[in-house]
């Protein structure tokens, strides 16, 4: 694990060092989910799945509900629910 010391400029940019960027396989364009809580930053790469992972993730979602006695009518019903508490909420 590689520890540096960052200076962020005035346009709020840091630069991630060349070998944690290289461990990473980081390139120019690559794109970063940021998290922060307390004195933390994390920052994520976001990947796009593939259209295999895609169909994988999807299937492993089906045979869950499947065997949880899910049905898509269970689904509509959910969403609907979770609006409506963000229509209170808001």
């Amino acid at each position: 694990m590689s520890t540096d010391i960052l200076t962020m400029s005035s346009k709020g940019q840091i630069v991630i060092p060349s070998e944690i960027r290289k461990n990473l396989q980081l390139d120019a364009g690559d794109r970063f989910a940021v998290y922060a809580r307390d004195n933390l930053i994390v920052l994520s790469k976001i990947q796009v799945p593939s259209e295999d992972e895609l169909s994988m993730a999807l299937d492993e979602a089906q045979n869950w509900a499947r065997q949880n006695g899910l049905s898509p009518s269970d689904v509509d019903d959910a969403i609907a629910f979770t609006r409506s508490r963000e229509k209170k909420a808001s």
